[in-house]
C-alpha cells in the first residue's frame, strides 16, 4: 500500500473545505492515516519546496505555507497518482472543476 502526504494549505482551512477534501479521498477509498493541525516553520517549509527555490515567487509561497497549513497522510493502491487526479494541476486555472484546485466556491457548498 503507498501512502501519500496531502496539505491543505491555509486558503482551504480559510474557507472550511477540510471536510469536504476528507470526503473527497474516502469516497475514493482511501484510508486516513494522519491528520494534524501543524504550523510550519520556515526551514521545514523551505526544505519542502527546495525544488522551486529557484522560482520567483518562492519567497511568498514560503510565506504563504507558514501561516496555518494542514498535514494529512493517506493510504491506498495508487494513491500517490489518483491523489493528484483528484487535486487537479497546480495552477488552479488549467485544473477541471471536478477537481479540488478546479472547483469554484459555489461547487464546494
Amino acid at each position: 500500500m503507498e501512502q501519500n502526504f496531502i496539505m491543505i494549505k491555509p486558503d482551504g482551512l480559510q474557507r472550511g473545505l477540510v471536510g469536504e477534501i476528507i470526503y473527497r479521498f474516502e469516497k475514493k477509498g482511501f484510508t486516513l492515516k494522519g491528520l494534524k493541525l501543524l504550523i510550519v516553520d520556515r526551514a521545514l517549509a523551505e526544505k519542502h519546496y527546495v525544488d522551486l527555490s529557484s522560482k520567483p515567487f518562492f519567497n511568498g509561497l514560503v510565506e504563504y505555507i507558514i501561516s496555518r497549513p494542514v498535514a494529512m497522510v493517506w493510504e491506498g493502491k495508487n494513491i500517490v497518482t489518483t491523489a493528484r487526479n483528484i487535486i487537479g494541476a497546480t495552477n488552479p486555472a488549467e485544473s477541471t472543476l471536478c477537481t479540488i484546485r478546479g472547483a469554484t466556491s459555489d461547487s464546494w457548498k
